[in-house]
């Protein structure tokens, strides 16, 4: 995770030389983002807007943070329509935007000497480790936001309260109606909305002082 925060942080310092930016990052990504607002948040960011990115209260009774499992090999298929014919969104949810879906479907395949297939690593999830997001997250040092999904079955009501009191409830907790996990899919423009009200509050307001969490 530290690494993947790592390469956010250079590729933004490559495209926007002496810039702080403000990092958004969705699921996967904005696990990443909370991790680097943790490391790099005090010099290297302007804010970070986590969006429907989940961290989890300690369960001892559960597996989750021992390692994730890797996915089956993906498939291969005869030609492009087919293969985006198969393109699932997970979870699963509805998205009345099916031009949205088509383009992500095209450009997450690949054609191969054997058929198209998708250019996901099937491994991503075998060395992945959540137990230590709460950790990154009470250490966030930059401004931040959190986002979630009216009806998201990721970032569920309690799960976006429990990350709010991590962050001492002293960062905006904004929840977007009507919109699932995907909420950058199926709302664009209601995110959208809620993204610009929250970057023109921090560029013109100051940011209070956040106790650290014991």
């Amino acid at each position: 995770m530290e690494a993947w925060a790592d390469e956010v942080i250079a590729i933004s310092e490559v495209a926007a030389p002496g810039r702080a930016p403000v990092l958004v990052g969705h699921s996967m990504g904005g696990l990443v983002s909370i991790v680097a607002a943790a490391v790099h948040g005090e010099k290297r960011l302007a804010g970070a807007i986590i969006v429907d990115s989940p961290v989890r209260k300690p369960d001892p009774e559960s597996d989750e943070g021992k390692g994730g499992r890797a996915f089956r090999s993906p498939k291969k298929y005869p030609d492009l329509e087919t293969a985006m014919a198969h393109f699932r969104l997970i979870p699963d949810q509805p998205c009345e935007h099916g031009f949205i879906l088509r383009h992500i479907a095209r450009h997450s395949l690949v054609q191969t000497p054997e058929g198209w297939t998708w250019k996901f690593d099937p491994r991503i999830f075998m060395r992945f480790r959540t137990t230590s997001l709460r950790d990154y997250l009470v250490r966030v040092r930059c401004r931040v936001a959190l986002m979630r999904g009216e009806f998201s079955v990721i970032v569920p009501p309690e799960t976006g309260e429990y990350m709010y009191g991590l962050l001492n409830r002293n960062a905006p907790l904004v929840e977007i109606p009507q919109a699932h996990h995907h909420l950058i899919l199926d709302q664009p423009l209601a995110f959208i909305a809620a993204l610009r009200a929250l970057l023109a509050d921090w560029e013109h307001s100051v940011p209070r002082q956040r106790a650290v969490a014991a």
